[in-house]
């Protein structure tokens, strides 16, 4: 009987050691079909990258780092503005992706990040918005992801305020008089506008001098002057946002000037 249990010991552990070294083949052979992707990614060959990462997630899906590069490739197959059934399969095959990672890893900014960019690509901008905050609650010194908000709250006041004053027969610069319709744009707008201008502002203080998020606080500040009743305060609001346009326009010549000087000292 003792003979018997030790033999059954024997096998178990013979067992063991067999599942063991499997195992650990088999996270060898994720880890190469892993670096065989990188290769292919940085060689900009995405597709085969993809194929790559596949393999590696389907031979060891706890390895999150794949997955993470397989939503990336998808991500960087997409192509922004083109509406064909194919392409937005590919966005959302990377969106996709991205989840998976965020199932495992609820804070793992790449992939929250990863899914508001293609939105915002997708032009899904509620959408967009909702993980751009998500991102700046994990990162609240991410001045992109706020810059990203601003951005797409613009986007979405811009046009509705274009179309009013194409209705009213206004040039764009013109001021909008009909009280009724001011108010009606205001009360869809300001809101957006009021947020827009303050993540602009947080994107700024943390990003010294943020040439491109001064320039659409310029815009948001125009967006706002056509919204509010007092024409003094309109003209207060066109003032802040030629200041900054200015700002803007300081800090890209400094730019400018210093890889200049760079350029002739090389």
């Amino acid at each position: 009987m003792k003979h018997s249990n030790r033999n059954l010991q024997f096998a178990c552990l013979a067992i063991a050691a067999v599942l063991m070294i499997s195992t650990g083949c088999t996270k060898l052979k994720a880890r190469d079909e892993l670096n065989k992707g990188v290769a292919a990614f940085k060689a900009m060959q995405y597709k085969p990258a993809v194929e790559h990462f596949k393999t590696a997630v389907d031979l060891d899906p706890t390895m999150l780092n794949a997955r993470l590069y397989l939503a990336t490739a998808y991500a960087n197959q997409y192509v922004p503005g083109a509406d064909s059934e194919a392409n937005t399969q590919v966005g959302e095959q990377a969106v996709a992706e991205f989840q998976k990672v965020l199932q495992e890893d609820s804070q793992n900014t790449g992939s929250i990040g990863g899914i508001a960019s293609i939105y915002f690509q997708m032009k899904r901008f509620d959408d967009a918005k909702e993980y751009y905050r998500k991102h700046v609650a994990v990162e609240p010194t991410n001045a992109e992801a706020f810059y990203s908000i601003g951005v797409i709250n613009w986007t979405q006041t811009y046009q509705p305020r274009m179309e009013l004053k194409k209705k009213l027969n206004l040039r764009p610069d013109e001021p909008i008089k009909d009280a009724k319709e001011k108010a009606a744009l205001a009360e869809k707008s300001m809101g957006l506008v009021n947020e827009g201008i303050e993540v602009l502002t947080k994107a700024m203080a943390n990003r010294e001098e943020y040439d491109d998020a001064m320039a659409y606080l310029n815009l948001l500040y125009r967006e706002k002057a056509d919204l509010v009743e007092s024409p003094v305060e309109r003209e207060q609001l066109l003032t802040t946002a030629d200041e900054w346009v200015e700002k803007s326009l300081d800090i890209k010549k400094k730019r400018m000037a210093a890889e200049t000087t760079g350029q002739i000292g090389g």
